[in-house]
């Protein structure tokens, strides 16, 4: 996957008509581009940033039916999760794996409450299900999670659903679109809509690093854009209402020591209404989250506060060693796109159900939803899309697509195994450089290779694209991403063939930014 080659093939595709143009480039919008890639339709994506930049990097880690959602008795939306969950564990076996959770019972009436529950959910996913879900006893409960409150606990509950890495699975999307024939630019914004007739037929388009502006016309143009929905929309039409209420949901990042083992804590009810998880992830422990409506959209949100202190408080309910705000090695927040309906207040009480919108000009929108139904997300777009533009409608294929990467040789204690089949040829590149197999931090699991990976394969631009996303380094531990920063700037300096002075501002600007992870 290579930016030049990109360029080059919307160049070459100059004097034609693209079939669709897709903007945006996180979840929603890999999965559009990809579906209609793979149906034969000529594609190309638009990313005004990087590959999952904003909600698609900050997710809680988490491929699965929706607990909460069952709750609410969107039973819809549970069994359209569940089946796209495990697909998705088929096709990318090398970045989602089972993750068992506990749902720790303190009244006597929990057990049998919420075993019925998840016997449920069990039954929703059908053939595509895990493990099943059982009731365990005290004993049994703190044996497999030994930091767990002890003070009143009667048992648990034990459920498995799937745990992945957002921004990865983003980065393997994008490749699996070109193998499909499609075409994807990252720090390439739109800036207007082409319009003939009123009818939207392309857009206007910006390439960031050498300014140069490009007219690409289409059949059709979808808006994939997630929390930024409504400024496609407003592009469009100046008059249109927004449609998105953003909420903001806050992750903090823990030592591995607050949750030894491999189980996972699911907390049913908080205050606010949400689930609360405590979640093991590369070597880590992820807790969250926070459900708070916010005014606009941001490609940086930061946590509030309250927000740190609600996610400190209840873990401190919940765990025997309680942490505080020094323990947090990295916190970040990401927006979900919700899209209004009655002027509801209550963010956690709108449906995450995905939406699919044509204005007046033709434009399709598409939003809403989560990570675990991208592809049926999707294969939904480009079917509607295909109806308001008149093209004849080709089967979807994704549903059995093997998603760049998958292999079904994964071992767990391989430190390579989120690149599956590409782990070969990043060792590969350290028999020819030996220094290249070293690791960047103590701290951290990563190894110059992977920084050479990225630039060359990965489409990583900038310091941060390599850090953030490429790697987990900023989440996985803030400050010491910012202390490999230089050596990873300098790497990627003579990659990109770039001077002294690209190195530090890369350097200044990540600097900056990581600080903001730091509580």
């Amino acid at each position: 996957m290579n930016r030049n080659q990109q360029l080059e093939m919307l160049q070459d595709m100059s004097s034609e008509n693209w079939d669709f143009i897709v903007i945006g480039g996180g979840a929603t919008g890999l999965g559009t581009a990809l579906e209609a890639a793979s149906r034969g339709f000529k594609t190309l994506l638009l990313e005004r940033h990087d590959f999952a930049k904003g909600t698609s990097s900050r997710s809680t880690k988490l491929i699965h039916g929706g607990v909460r959602y069952l709750q609410q008795g969107n039973i819809s939306l549970v069994l359209e999760a569940l089946h796209e969950r495990g697909l998705l564990i088929d096709n990318a076996p090398h970045l989602v794996r089972h993750q068992s959770f506990i749902v720790p019972t303190y009244d006597w009436w929990e057990g049998p409450f919420y075993g019925i529950g998840l016997k449920v959910y069990d039954m929703l996913a059908g053939k595509l299900g895990l493990r099943p879900s059982k009731i365990l006893s005290r004993e049994e409960t703190l044996e497999q999670i030994p930091t767990l409150e002890p003070e009143g606990l009667h048992g648990g509950v034990i459920y498995y659903d799937g745990q992945f890495d957002d921004s990865r699975l983003a980065i393997n999307l994008a490749q699996t679109l070109l193998e499909a024939g499609g075409t994807a630019i990252n720090y390439m914004p739109v800036q207007s809509l082409l319009k003939s007739q009123n009818v939207t037929n392309g857009v206007v388009a910006t390439d960031l690093e050498s300014g140069k502006e490009f007219e690409i016309h289409a059949a059709v143009v979808v808006n994939a854009t997630g929390v930024f929905t409504d400024s496609i929309l407003q592009m469009d039409d100046p008059d249109a209402k927004p449609i998105i209420a953003p909420s903001q949901g806050v992750h903090l990042v823990l030592d591995k020591s607050f949750l030894p083992g491999e189980s996972a804590v699911m907390v049913p009810h908080t205050e606010d209404g949400r689930v609360l998880f405590a979640v093991p992830w590369r070597n880590r422990v992820v807790v969250g989250t926070t459900d708070t409506p916010i005014d606009k959209p941001s490609l940086e949100p930061r946590p509030l506060d309250e927000e740190v202190e609600f996610i400190l408080k209840h873990a401190a309910q919940y765990l025997t060693k309680d942490p505080q705000r020094k323990d947090v090695l990295s916190a970040f927040a990401g927006l979900r796109p919700l899209v209004r309906a009655n002027d509801e207040k209550n963010t956690a009480a709108i449906s995450r159900d995905h939406t699919i919108l044509t204005s007046r000009s033709g434009l399709v929108t598409i939003t809403g939803g989560k990570w675990t139904t991208y592809r049926k997300m999707g294969e939904d777009a480009i079917n509607h899309a295909c109806m308001v533009a008149c093209i004849t409608p080709r089967p979807s294929k994704t549903e059995t697509m093997k998603i760049h990467g998958w292999t079904n040789h994964v071992r767990e204690d391989d430190p390579l195994q989120y690149y599956g089949s590409d782990s070969g040829h990043i060792r590969r590149l350290i028999q020819t450089e030996s220094e290249l197999g070293k690791k960047l931090h103590a701290n951290l699991p990563y190894i110059k290779a992977e920084v050479i990976w990225a630039v060359r394969h990965e489409m990583a631009r900038t310091l941060e694209d390599v850090l953030a996303r490429r790697t987990r380094a900023l989440l996985l531990d803030a400050r010491a991403s910012m202390a490999i920063a230089p050596d990873v700037a300098r790497m990627m300096s003579a990659e990109l063939k770039k001077d002294v002075d690209w190195e530090k501002e890369q350097l200044s600007a990540y600097v900056e930014l990581a600080k903001e992870y730091l509580l």
